[in-house]
């Protein structure tokens, strides 16, 4: 069974990657309090002005994360993925992997950050994924409002933690019974989790990791 996660040029790739994420710093979140910083994450619509100072750090999901993204989208065979936070697509490769190993298939991921679409775009290229993948360009809320599979597989949410809710309500009418949510730091979105975790909500949700909550689509 072939692994794309696992072989070059993706492993050297994301090896870099992640230490690039590691190392990087923003200065502009580094000038306004602590307070300011989680007022503005809860804020659904001050969220572009918030990530707009966060432009410089990758927010990239942990190593573990990233290979659980690999192994539950090509466990449950995925074709159609959707990703809600591009950022400088360490995420993306992943998934994108994955899809790669499973045959085929569309990943549509969105970023609202020029700069960042630029070198997500560029390191899909060089790890050889890129025609796996769109990435577009713009607020979430209009960029996955149209033009979606009919039928999507997996979702992960890893942009603005106030619009979690939002965005899955834009993908849900997609979601194939069965498909798998995946929101990264979703302690933040306590409207996000009282939604999956309601009784009658239609999924099946539970925390994973102390940061990550899996939802599954029961339809």
């Amino acid at each position: 069974m072939s692994n794309t996660l696992t072989s070059i040029p993706l492993t050297s790739l994301l090896e870099r990657l992640f230490k690039q994420a590691e190392a990087a710093t923003s200065p502009a979140i580094a000038s306004i309090s602590r307070e300011e910083r989680e007022r503005m994450m809860h804020s659904k619509t001050e969220y572009l002005d918030f990530y707009n100072l966060l432009k410089d750090l990758w927010l990239p999901v942990s190593r573990e994360a990233g290979v659980l993204l690999y192994m539950l989208a090509r466990s449950s065979n995925a074709r159609n993925i959707v990703e809600f936070g591009t950022s400088f697509g360490i995420s993306t490769l992943h998934m994108a992997a994955a899809l790669r190993d499973n045959g085929g298939g569309l990943l549509i991921s969105c970023e609202f950050e020029p700069s960042k679409v630029i070198q997500a775009r560029k390191h899909l290229d060089e790890g050889g994924l890129a025609d796996l993948v769109e990435v577009r360009e713009g607020d979430a809320l209009k960029t996955l409002a149209a033009d979606l599979p009919a039928s999507v597989d997996l979702l992960l949410l890893d942009g603005a933690k106030a619009l979690y809710t939002e965005v899955l309500k834009l993908v849900e009418s997609r979601l194939r019974p069965g498909a798998l949510i995946i929101a990264d730091n979703a302690d933040y979105s306590p409207d996000y989790l009282a939604h999956v975790r309601a009784p009658g909500s239609g999924y099946l949700s539970l925390p994973f990791g102390g940061d990550v909550e899996v939802s599954m689509w029961l339809g």
